[in-house]
């Protein structure tokens, strides 16, 4: 029995070592390109007309880098996606339309033009079974846009109290696996447990009010739900 146990202890450090070191080149290059398109985001969601403009160019060069890089040969696993050349060039597409929008002073209308290049990327991983920390934020961003969005409509509704308590277990959920799933180099960095940690706050706020059944206490920790996430984001998505 216990021989079993330390082969099957053996298999998952080995398995965790394999995929630790195993982002191919071109998962890395969209990681280091991902840090001006965070910007980019962030700078339009402030309505920042310059930043925009600034961080947006930053983020199109990076992509055009990469498409003159992996567009003629995609690198394993990507090779035997049929859709990676098109993907390359959707997304450039999405950065050409967001820098015109924001040149026409549409600032709104261009961050989500821009959410549409996080979505582009997260579909071309999922395609070919690899998974970055962004994939983790991603899906705490859609579970807390969908109470930041549509909370105050689920609570007005029947069992709302209930139904938002539910939600909320899913973020804490998505929030803890933001914690375990972290690259041990975040684990590391003081800025990111204290940006973590306020994430843990907002979501803990939620849950008091949701315990104490008040509408209004509810509806205020929902809406502060969205800046921890966004300066974590920002820095570390």
């Amino acid at each position: 029995m216990k021989i079993k146990l330390i082969i099957a202890a053996l298999a998952f450090m080995l398995l965790f070592i394999s995929s630790a070191f195993a982002m191919d080149a071109f998962t890395e290059a969209v990681e280091k390109a991902y840090i001006p398109y965070r910007s980019s985001l962030f700078a339009t969601n402030t309505k920042a007309k310059m930043e925009s403009q600034r961080t947006v160019q930053k983020a199109q060069e990076a992509w055009v880098s990469i498409v003159n890089q992996f567009s003629s040969q995609a690198p394993v696993p990507y090779d035997r996606d049929s859709g990676f050349s098109v993907t390359l060039s959707e997304v450039g597409k999405v950065y050409a339309k967001a820098a015109d929008e924001i040149n026409d002073d549409k600032l709104a209308e261009a961050h989500e033009t821009l959410e549409k290049v996080r979505d582009l990327l997260a579909d071309l991983r999922k395609r070919n079974n690899i998974i970055v920390y962004s994939d983790h934020m991603n899906e705490y961003h859609a579970a807390m846009e969908e109470l930041d969005i549509k909370g105050k409509q689920t609570l007005a509704g029947e069992q709302g109290i209930q139904k938002l308590i539910a939600q909320t277990g899913v973020l804490e959920y998505l929030y803890l696996k933001l914690v375990f799933e972290a690259p041990a180099q975040y684990k590391k960095s003081e800025e990111f447990l204290g940006l973590i940690k306020n994430v843990e706050k907002s979501v803990n706020n939620l849950k008091a009010a949701l315990f104490t059944q008040d509408s209004k206490a509810v509806i205020e920790a929902m809406g502060k739900l969205k800046a921890p996430y966004s300066k974590l984001f920002l820095k570390f998505g």
